[in-house]
């Protein structure tokens, strides 16, 4: 499995961006999504997560109420939807996948399987 993400880029803060994560070689079906970031010097962190079934979504504190998590009915694109982005949005981010993840461990990256190669969002001030 291949994941691409992409949607970043340079918008002002209380601007909005959407990125997406398309899966190559398989659908998202049975697998839970997340969206971790990384700002610099700082270490990866949970952002957002669907489950396998698609029917929860879950979110980091810092980002509840902006964020929104979504994915085809394809099942082969989840999107991030980001509102009311602030500087401290900046960072890399990027999606994974993993088809053994529960709800406890959605923010775990190291129970992810599969990474893309991240996205650049950069907030200015």
């Amino acid at each position: 499995v291949q994941l691409q993400a992409s949607g970043g880029g340079l918008v002002p803060t209380g601007g909005s961006l959407r990125l997406s994560c398309v899966a190559s070689g398989r659908t998202f079906s049975g697998s839970a999504v997340g969206w971790f970031r990384q700002r610099p010097g700082k270490e990866r962190e949970f952002v957002s997560a669907i489950s396998r079934t698609g029917g929860s979504t879950y979110y980091a504190d810092s980002v509840k109420g902006r964020f929104t998590m979504s994915r085809d009915s394809a099942g082969k694109t989840v999107y991030l939807q980001m509102n009311s982005l602030k500087p401290e949005d900046t960072a890399v981010y990027y999606c994974a996948s993993g088809s053994r993840l529960i709800t406890s461990s959605l923010g775990t990256p190291h129970m992810y399987d599969y990474w893309g190669q991240g996205t650049l969002v950069t907030v200015s001030s």
